[in-house]
């Protein structure tokens, strides 16, 4: 009973703070500053729609893919007070080969080469 009435305290508290920012901020007109694209104290000398190249994209991709893997080791310290440590170096060493042939692959295939 007291988890249902402090969920309902909660949820009319929130819903009174969300709808008093909602009407206070609805307030606020922007002015001419606020509604350009630039905020750094100069016009825009061109366009903000250039072309990037696709490599940029490749090299963010391949990082966040690698650093997220990555993350995959970071509970092995703990992971070896387990009841197998064998089975978990083994899984281990097969996490660290399958990224070390993707990283060998791009680098082969120049996916890691800034200029063509």
């Amino acid at each position: 009973m007291n988890m249902v009435i402090f969920m309902f305290t909660l949820s009319f508290a929130l819903t009174i703070i969300l709808t008093s920012l909602n009407l206070w901020l609805t307030q606020i007109t922007p002015d001419l500053e606020k509604l350009s694209p630039y905020e750094c104290g100069f016009d825009p000398l061109g366009s903000a729609r250039l072309p990037f190249s696709i490599r940029f994209f490749l090299v963010a991709i391949l990082f966040l893919l690698f650093d997220l893997e990555i993350a995959l080791l970071l509970p092995l310290p703990w992971a070896t007070q387990l009841q197998s440590p064998p089975m978990t170096l083994v899984w281990t060493s097969i996490i660290i080969l399958l990224l070390t042939t993707g990283l060998i692959y791009e680098w082969m295939q120049g996916g890691l080469e800034w200029a063509e």
